[in-house]
């Protein structure tokens, strides 16, 4: 299996994103393809010793953030981006990996790779496990920001068919995201999608609040990529803030008596707050499109590579564009 690496993109590349790829290789035993600067990419590889599982492919341009993501990948053909989701389409790269522009990804893999038929809109599927044996699919979380309900009732559909082949869970519950556990609360969009996925062949449960999204209640959890993208980067706010607040605590004084306990608990506590780190979960899988594309944070640093890889190679390993492709809940 060969994961393609954008070694270009994120704040920290190329160094951060060759050592997370070296670690991969080693731990995953997968290939990797590294794509950038070749002289650059070949002198960290030595750094950080490169094992022979790994190439390197030049890419002489570069994709900024700033820049019009379109007009980028149309105009940058030797850019990392491009080069790599051309990998993919080409069956030379079994998965792409990028922390670079999002919008250049996504871009690039509507481009080149096509949707899959009878997707709308391909959606990028986030995952959170801050409890490891019940993780959560939250669906759509920056792919589309602006929506229509049939819309919605696919990105359950992608979420479901991800779920049955990624998690192994059969009968996903579908929840769709709103203010208020009733029929009749949310906005235009969150009523009507209520109707449309009553009426799906999804395993729709009904509504899902903020504060229920870490309490089991839902395999996925349905919204549009706006608000899922704020209720993403919220949570690893939330996991960045409460870390320091634990470094800090680590220095306060316990009674001797209850050292013990407090041991415990801290453990436990930073441990669950350690599963809100967008570096424990890689990034992000683009659903809906002919080819493994997965969407790394952009702060991301080897650890966040590394895993980002390992999510590459488990969504290959199953399959799942092929389940896509194939799914029962997907209206043809």
């Amino acid at each position: 299996m060969i994961i393609a690496v954008d070694a270009d993109g994120g704040d920290f590349a190329p160094r951060e994103l060759v050592r997370g790829a070296v670690e991969a290789a080693d731990e995953y035993g997968v290939g990797i393809t590294l794509i950038g600067k070749k002289a650059v990419l070949d002198m960290l590889g030595r750094r950080f010793g490169k094992k022979r599982n790994i190439t390197i492919v030049e890419a002489n341009q570069g994709i900024e953030c700033s820049e019009s993501p379109v007009q980028a990948v149309r105009s940058k053909p030797d850019s990392a981006i491009v080069i790599g989701t051309k990998l993919v389409k080409d069956g030379k790269a079994d998965a792409f990996v990028s922390a670079g522009s999002t919008g250049a990804v996504l871009a690039a893999a509507f481009l080149f790779l096509e949707r899959i038929k009878g997707v709308q809109r391909p959606a990028l599927c986030g995952i959170i496990q801050i409890n490891p044996q019940s993780p959560v699919l939250l669906i759509d979380v920056g792919a589309n920001v602006d929506c229509r309900p049939n819309q919605l009732v696919q990105f359950g559909q992608l979420g479901a068919t991800f779920a049955k082949q990624f998690l192994y869970i059969d009968s996903p519950r579908i929840g769709l995201l709103n203010n208020g556990a009733e029929e009749i609360k949310g906005n235009l969009l969150a009523k009507e999608s209520y109707q449309y996925l009553l009426k799906s062949n999804l395993n729709f449960i009904g509504n899902v609040e903020g504060q229920d999204i870490l309490q089991n209640k839902a395999d996925v959890i349905v919204t549009d990529g706006f608000t899922g993208n704020i209720v993403l980067k919220a949570l690893e706010g939330f996991g960045d803030t409460f870390m320091n607040a634990l470094g800090i605590g680590r220095s306060l004084k316990v009674d001797q008596q209850l050292q013990g306990t407090a041991l415990v608990h801290y453990v436990e506590l930073a441990s669950m707050v350690k599963r809100t780190d967008y570096k424990e979960y890689g990034g992000a899988c683009l659903l809906g499109v002919n080819g493994n594309i997965i969407v790394a944070h952009g702060r991301s640093q080897s650890r966040a590579i590394k895993n980002a890889i390992h999510l590459a190679h488990h969504a290959s390993e199953t399959n799942v564009v092929d389940a896509i492709k194939n799914s029962s809940y997907l209206t043809k």
